[in-house]
């Protein structure tokens, strides 16, 4: 028997040593790896804020082009360092009124008229914003409880410092020339001029208004005063905490614990600087960057009183909705391509911030043959001709960012505005008379627009020169290339004049979405829908499209939310089934829409018991929240005292019709509804308790006229208001007012059934 082969030995048939360990080794690396990147946050971990010291040593760069940034002054405290005005003994006179600017030690000082009309010394305890303007706070109702970092009432003086010019202005309320009361909520002591209602969410970060309406009194807060890193990344204690542990990975599900802004999709970034930068409305406070954006607000759609008919800004709109409609939008352009995110400038000087993208053949664009005007002009920039701006807080001048091609053929069609036009009517100053020269002295297009539109026939001829004259020379320079595509303009105002057919165009357009040139944009669909919803009258018209839209999860949520309102005027028989299944919607602003048509159309009292949980599940929650939002407004608790009375809880609705009285005393429409609720539960009470109710009404009554005939003064071309002061004076027993206010609210709005029935009856009251 032969000895067996060595290299056959079992012991032969295992790697060395070494080999051994070293593949321990990599398998226990693999696993540690592995088990590295398999730790996660736990998913119901919420980020808290933590505030930009905590930022700045990784992130030293962004910080630099951060400081000194808009977003960075959007409010400080009033120190040396802060304060851009003269308050030296400064003064400035306005409505025969002379208001002094001083200094008291350390505090600045204004002396003003204040909310009894009275010349008093306030305290400037804060500074709003940097350039082209700053303004000036005053705090008001604090409490002695209050902690040192809540905020109680804070107004904003109108008397304001020109940053530019270096001196005080009065900064007026659009179309008011009149000196401005007390009690006008336009007052810088006024509602309008609050820093919680219209200002404090855009300019600091995670703010909590926290209004008492039951005390009438402010404890606000945020975590930074101004506009700071986690206003735009979202709050950052994940981040740090992800940043600081021993690891090669950031979170597998959180990533860097952020929001996350840079993907290959532009929305989240979008709808992260929407909120500021958007007229809208809050559906709540709990929005965070990267977050859907129809989920926290609404916005608000092109009305007539804001936008011009093709989408052009009329009124302060800021940017978003304009965006919105733009080319650029649509091809996946997002802010930061044209804005460093930390110092908020421009990426590029003049036309390069166009031609930086633009960059096609050489001579396409950014020469005489493309824009016809001198090199080095004005009207050789692009964002003259593409991005005119318009004027507002009187030197804050801001751009049409929906970056459209100038249309004078749309502007001689229709009359919107043209940027061709809006440098070319002062050429037409030449053939005005001399009071109305004078009067345009200093003024931009949009004052001519204006004053055109109240009537000035002068002004309003120059202007349709000036268009006619830009369309020619449009035709001559690009013939045939010229491009003068259908626009949703022409639709709109067809609908506005109410020619023949003009519903349905409407409709067909907002529920279709064509392509290429003539495409909708979104915004415009949902306000061609708000539109017909607003005068439909029981039409019923592409009903079955209408139902699609609204259940269609990918379209625009502002376009569904405001399909249902279309839905629920049309009196069709889908419109409960419909509702129901939208009130289950996945978008907040769809579920509110749904709710408020139930409430609002009087559809809640038709519905089932289970159905009516169904519908108070939302009503309880984002209905009462978005309504919470605007707590220190008296509408929000008029709104809910109605809804409470219509789901028969008549104590609360008392409640909240008087916190609406409270909360604005000077408004008008609480003590009317609430008086109307009183008199209808009185024949229930016993004799003793019905008396106090209807004594009751009738005084509210008495106190709600004075209000009413106010507001019908100040705003004598609101059909229902003069219907509603018209329906005072009658039960006031002041017929022959009562009947000339109806006419008026006739006259105003001739198709309204309402208005006629109620000023028939009178007259056959009258003629008894």
């Amino acid at each position: 028997m032969t000895n067996p082969d060595p290299s056959r030995a079992p012991f032969a048939k295992w790697p060395p040593r070494p080999a051994m360990i070293a593949a321990a080794l990599a398998i226990l690396v693999v696993g540690i790896v592995a088990a590295d990147y398999l730790r996660s946050v736990p998913p119901d971990v919420s980020a808290t804020y933590v505030g930009r010291e905590n930022c700045t040593a990784c992130h030293q760069s962004e910080t630099e082009r951060f400081i000194g940034s808009h977003h960075d002054k959007a409010m400080d405290l009033a120190t040396d360092e802060t304060v851009l005005g003269d308050f030296e003994d400064a003064t400035i006179e306005h409505d025969g009124m002379v208001s002094r600017m001083f200094r008291d030690g350390d505090k600045f000082m204004v002396h003003t008229d204040g909310p009894d009309g009275n010349m008093q010394d306030f305290e400037i305890k804060y500074v709003f914003g940097v350039h082209p303007l700053q303004q000036y706070m005053v705090e008001f109702d604090r409490e002695p409880s209050m902690q040192a970092h809540e905020i109680g009432r804070l107004q904003v003086l109108r008397i304001s410092w020109d940053a530019i010019d270096k001196k005080w202005f009065y900064l007026r309320p659009p179309d008011v020339d009149d000196k401005l009361l007390p009690d006008d909520p336009l007052h810088w002591t006024g509602i309008a001029q609050r820093w919680q209602t219209m200002c404090a969410v855009c300019h600091s970060t995670d703010l909590k208004t926290n209004f008492d309406p039951k005390k009438n009194v402010y404890h606000t807060t945020f975590s930074e005063i101004d506009v700071s890193c986690e206003a735009c990344h979202g709050p950052g204690s994940l981040h740090i905490e992800l940043a600081n542990r021993k690891s090669l990975f950031w979170d597998r599900h959180l990533g860097y614990g952020l929001a996350k802004l840079k993907g290959d999709d532009p929305e989240p970034q979008l709808q992260t600087c929407a909120p500021c930068h958007s007229r809208r409305s809050e559906l709540n406070d709990t929005f965070q960057a990267g977050e859907q954006f129809c989920n926290h607000y609404q916005l608000e759609v092109m009305r007539d009183a804001t936008y011009h008919a093709d989408g052009q800004i009329k009124d302060e709109v800021y940017v978003y909705g304009s965006f919105i409609q733009s080319r650029m939008y649509h091809q996946g352009i997002r802010c930061t391509d044209c804005h460093d995110p930390h110092s908020l400038e421009l990426k590029h000087k003049g036309n390069e911030t166009c031609t930086s993208c633009h960059q096609h053949a050489a001579g396409k664009y950014d020469v005489p043959s493309h824009h016809h005007h001198a090199v080095g002009t004005e009207g050789a920039k692009c964002v003259n001709c593409h991005m005119p701006h318009t004027t507002y807080m009187a030197i804050d001048k801001r751009r049409d960012h929906s970056l459209r091609v100038p249309r004078p053929d749309l502007s001689v069609k229709l009359g919107t505005p043209n940027a061709c036009s809006s440098c070319h009517v002062e050429d037409q100053l030449k053939n005005l008379d001399e009071k109305t020269k004078q009067s345009l002295a200093g003024k931009e297009y949009a004052d001519w627009l204006a004053r055109a539109k109240a009537g000035n026939e002068s002004i309003a001829n120059a202007i349709a020169a000036t268009d006619a004259w830009c369309d020619e020379a449009c035709e001559t320079w690009y013939g045939k290339d010229r491009k003068t595509p259908k626009h949703f303009a022409e639709t709109i105002v067809a609908f506005r004049n109410g020619e023949p057919g003009s519903l349905a165009d409407m409709l067909t357009a907002a529920l279709s979405t064509p392509s290429g040139d003539s495409a909708v944009p979104n915004i415009a669909r949902a306000s061609m829908l708000s539109e017909v919803a607003q005068g439909l009258g029981q039409r019923m018209e592409l009903t079955d499209a209408i139902v699609d839209t609204i259940r269609n999860a990918g379209d625009d949520p502002l376009v569904r939310a405001s399909a249902i309102d279309v839905l629920a005027s049309s009196g069709s028989s889908q419109t409960v089934s419909v509702l129901l299944e939208a009130l289950r919607d996945d978008i907040i602003l769809v579920r509110i829409a749904a709710a408020q048509a139930i409430v609002n159309r009087g559809i809640y009292g038709a519905l089932s018991g289970n159905d009516k949980l169904v519908a108070d599940r939302v009503i309880d929650s984002d209905l009462k929240e978005s309504l919470e939002m605007s707590s220190d407004r008296s509408g929000s608790h008029l709104a809910w005292a109605m809804i409470e009375e219509q789901r028969g809880n008549y104590s609360q609705a008392i409640t909240s019709y008087q916190t609406a009285i409270r909360v604005e005393p000077h408004m008008a429409g609480g003590r009317t509804n609430l008086a109307a609720l009183l008199e209808n539960l009185a024949p229930r009470q016993s004799e003793s308790q019905a008396q106090v109710m209807v004594q009751r009404a009738k005084q509210l009554r008495a106190e709600e006229l004075p209000l009413l005939a106010r507001d019908s003064k100040l705003a004598p071309d609101n059909p229902s208001l003069q219907y509603r002061y018209g329906l005072a004076l009658y039960l006031a027993g002041q017929m022959d007012a009562a009947l000339e206010s109806l006419n008026r609210a006739v006259e105003l709005a001739p198709d309204v059934p309402e208005f006629i029935q109620a000023r028939d009856l009178l007259k056959e009251k009258l003629d008894e």
